[in-house]
């Protein structure tokens, strides 16, 4: 079982684990491009493949490589039983919100949000005058050295 695109029926499995779906990173913690098969046996077919293994021309590596129709299939099964894992919560869980439960949610959600705001704007103050006195600090230091050699110039 090779990971290069000559090969007939696509590898989506590494040395460092199985990949399923859409692949995102590399093990290696590289970015996952996007390539167009030029072999003979699977012309113009798109894989997904590790950016530091296409960069380096590497062939039958550990690095991630997979069809990218596989890799769509293996989305749409994955979305597919979330979606029914959704369907059976909603249909266990009979919670029924009455007005004044909205009410609170919708509040406390533009509660968090003014908050985040608020913390913001403190947090961009506090490093302004932070700047703010770390420049009075110089000026101080500077006139206190001045002061100082005058004295003993004198």
């Amino acid at each position: 079982m090779t990971n290069i695109s000559g090969a007939s029926s696509g590898s989506s499995t590494t040395r460092r684990g199985r990949v399923v779906g859409v692949p995102m990173v590399c093990w290696c913690g590289a970015e996952i491009v996007g390539k167009i098969s030029k072999s003979d046996p699977n012309p113009y077919r798109r894989y997904f493949r590790c950016a530091f293994a296409v960069s380096n021309k590497l062939l039958d590596d550990n690095h991630v490589f997979k069809w990218v129709d596989e890799a769509l299939l293996n989305e749409v099964d994955r979305l597919r039983s979330e979606a029914k894992r959704l369907e059976q919560m909603v249909r266990e869980s009979e919670i029924v919100f009455d007005g004044a439960e909205y009410e609170k949610m919708v509040f406390d959600k533009v509660l968090m949000k003014v908050e985040e705001e608020v913390f913001q704007k403190v947090e961009s103050v506090v490093s302004e005058s932070q700047r703010y006195m770390k420049k009075l600090m110089i000026v101080g230091i500077v006139v206190c050295m001045i002061v100082v050699g005058l004295g003993n110039f004198i």
